[in-house]
């Protein structure tokens, strides 16, 4: 039986959440049924150490999103694959007015985010009058698929809803050898929130509820880095907030996920956010701000955590305090991420979707 070539395509595998989810799914496809390749628009990244040897990279070395649409559009046409699967959303939007062009090719966007909250480019937009244009588009969350129906007049058929896959395997042996971060003090609680330092995170919203715990014997580590990091540091600073780390982005998050007390989502909204899954499969409650992007989804009340409006700083800052004096049941957390977002749940249902696109 002849193999499906698929081509997935992103700028690079930097450690975020597409990049994660796309090589996830380039390593497991049934190697008897599949061909993936990914094509990235500059070959870099912490994940390209993690890609199995069998995925062919394919680098079209351009710098700029928007001066990769010639160098993408001749390797389609040169290579013939029966699956495009783009991944990113403005390569998504780009692509989607050209998909026309390639009618034995069958076109895929895995959108990473709820569109209307993250795109604000008018020419961007533009370029979703034309996203029917694509065979499928998968939808990480409900709120997700909602809004693409409501604001930008998809058609349902169109939809196809996946949510994120946890790698347990991978984060295991991460964990396999991990030690207690030596900034985790021992007479302190350790909270712990991992994102981009960007306004979509929501950090300035985190560090405005832990000015409420200045006198509370908690340390709060901030992990990654972002255009906004400047002017947290200068918020932290304004705020008087000694018990705040920020340590930059990290090799391996999960050790800091797994000793940590609590783990905090502040988003202003998500696509389908991995840290939190991640969290849950390190055994880590959680608290996450209640915004879109399928935190109701992932959070079983009161089981693998809770969720709460972070602008009502009071409010949050009494969820914090209650969460980590109380005990939480480790296996039970992680049995409820592993039951439903297992990788093997959601790859299934992955090349479930690519079968179908070439039969």
């Amino acid at each position: 039986m002849k193999k499906i070539s698929v081509i997935f395509i992103l700028p690079d595998l930097e450690t975020g959440g597409a990049e994660r989810i796309v090589t996830t799914i380039a390593n497991h496809l049934s190697r008897d049924r599949f061909e993936p390749k990914i094509l990235l628009l500059r070959k870099q990244g912490g994940y390209l150490k993690f890609l199995n040897k069998d995925v062919e990279i394919i680098d079209i070395n351009t710098e700029r999103i928007r001066h990769s649409l010639k160098p993408i559009l001749r390797e389609i046409y040169r290579r013939k694959p029966d699956i495009v699967f783009s991944g990113f959303g403005e390569v998504n939007a780009y692509l989607s007015l050209f998909i026309k062009l390639f009618p034995k090719t069958k076109f895929i966007a895995r959108e990473t985010n709820v569109v209307s909250q993250h795109v604000t480019r008018k020419e961007i937009k533009f370029f979703y009058n034309f996203y029917n244009n694509y065979d499928k588009i998968i939808a990480q969350s409900d709120d997700m698929m909602r809004d693409l129906f409501k604001n930008f007049s998809i058609k349902s058929q169109k939809v196809v809803k996946i949510n994120n896959p946890v790698d347990f395997d991978f984060i295991e042996s991460k964990l396999a050898s991990a030690q207690k971060p030596e900034s985790f003090k021992l007479n302190y609680k350790n909270v712990v929130a991992i994102g981009n330092l960007s306004a979509r995170k929501g950090f300035d919203n985190l560090l405005k509820v832990f000015s409420r715990l200045k006198n509370e014997n908690i340390l709060l580590h901030i992990l990654g880095e972002g255009k906004d990091r400047e002017m947290l540091h200068q918020m932290k600073d304004f705020l008087g907030l000694e018990h705040i780390i920020f340590h930059g982005r990290q090799e391996n998050p999960y050790e800091f996920l797994k000793y940590a007390d609590l783990f905090i989502l502040s988003s202003r909204y998500e696509g389908f956010p991995n840290v939190l899954l991640e969290a849950g499969a390190c055994g880590t409650y959680s608290l996450a701000n209640n915004c879109p992007g399928g935190i109701n989804e992932i959070i079983q009340n009161e089981i693998n955590g809770e969720v709460s409006d972070i602008e009502n700083y009071e409010d949050f800052s009494q969820k914090i305090l209650n969460i980590i004096h109380k005990t939480h049941d480790e296996d039970l957390i992680k049995s409820s991420i592993k039951s439903r977002f297992s990788k093997n749940i959601i790859l299934d249902a992955y090349e479930k979707v690519l079968l179908s696109m070439v039969k």
